[in-house]
């Protein structure tokens, strides 16, 4: 057993997985107490009437050739949501253990520890520094209660890629005691690569990859966890079966085909060009205090007035983020790039 198994739960290494129904699909089912008649609205390719695939194998092996991994290094997640509830889950026991985050970053991380009833310590990200990690307190903070550490790269709100050396120095520094899961959701907006090709060489980092936002699947949620085989095999012990349903498998299979990947990049490109325009506008505007660099498809930017600002475009039909009570950023508004036009409209409606 490797240590990436030996600090997770111990009830839940010894846990017994639930046994789902077999899945024999050249078979007639008449085994898992399903209705045997379509319905007539069922539009799908393997009809709704069925379970899908319980750990499904043939989506797993197309994400793994999106990502260039393994398979056995690869979990299918209803979003990325869902590996991070599965990881606390599986690492954290309830008022005991703790993760560690680096504020403000996306909210889920200190959500589903705290349903857990796992301690959260936070260690802020150096405003002065462009939002980097203060990687001195976080290994400061470094104990036998901390099992996860988040960090989200590029960070959400801020919108800022973290700096891949130390986030794999890191890595070293926690081997054995913790794990760091680096959640790439918008990686494709950047421009530096993913940190994939060092899980390898680093049994103790974990990646989050998302088909929500560069791939356009938000709604049919689909993310991915990429990690040590022994912790992939860990988590499919206490992953609901079916989580993924039909309808997002066979959305994803149609996202992944030659044509669709093409249109993912011209779209990711658009954005790029956009993000570079937005953010050189927005800057001009009297009532912008800044707008802080982004790798992402988003804008994290801070008005003298953020209220009238978010209002103004609430009027006029644009809904944009209200980022005022997160930690340091009392003046920001988070602003998710659209069109080319409707990109314009706000910069109008704010001007």
């Amino acid at each position: 057993m490797s240590w990436v198994t030996a600090i997770a739960r111990s009830d839940i290494r010894a846990m017994r997985a639930y046994e789902h129904a077999s899945w024999e699909p050249g078979l007639i089912r008449m085994h898992a107490n399903e209705r045997p008649w379509r319905a007539t609205h069922d539009m799908s390719a393997a009809g709704l009437n069925r379970y899908p695939e319980p750990h499904p194998h043939e989506l797993t092996a197309a994400l793994a050739r999106l990502y260039a991994v393994d398979p056995a290094t690869l979990l299918a997640c209803r979003g990325s949501d869902e590996a991070i509830d599965l990881l606390i889950r599986c690492y954290c026991h309830a008022g005991q253990d703790a993760i560690a985050i680096c504020p403000p970053t996306f909210g889920m991380y200190s959500v589903a520890a705290r349903v857990q009833g796992a301690t959260v310590i936070e260690v802020p990200l150096l405003r002065d520094a462009d939002y980097d990690v203060d990687m001195h307190a976080l290994l400061a903070h470094r104990d036998s209660r901390v099992k996860l550490v988040f960090l989200c790269s590029p960070n959400n709100p801020t919108g800022n890629r973290l700096d891949s050396a130390a986030i794999l120095g890191l890595v070293r520094a926690l081997d054995g005691r913790a794990l760091v899961v680096v959640d790439e959701a918008y990686v494709e907006f950047a421009d530096a690569p993913s940190l994939i090709a060092q899980i390898p060489a680093h049994a103790g980092l974990v990646v989050l990859r998302t088909l929500s936002k560069a791939y356009g699947l938000a709604g049919a949620r689909c993310g991915v966890l990429i990690g040590h085989p022994d912790l992939v095999a860990l988590l499919r012990k206490i992953i609901q079966p079916y989580a993924i349903t039909q309808l997002s498998i066979e959305a994803v299979f149609k996202a992944l085909e030659p044509a669709a990947l093409e249109e993912s990049a011209l779209h990711i490109a658009t954005l790029k060009v956009e993000r570079a325009r937005v953010s050189r506008e927005l800057e001009l505007l009297s009532d912008t205090v800044q707008v802080w660099p982004s790798q992402t498809n988003f804008l994290l930017a801070e008005f003298k007035d953020p209220a009238m600002a978010w209002q103004r475009a609430h009027d006029a039909g644009l809904l944009v983020r209200d980022m005022r009570h997160a930690l340091g950023l009392s003046h920001a508004l988070r602003i998710s790039l659209g069109t080319p036009v409707q990109n314009n409209r706000l910069l109008q409606i704010l001007e």
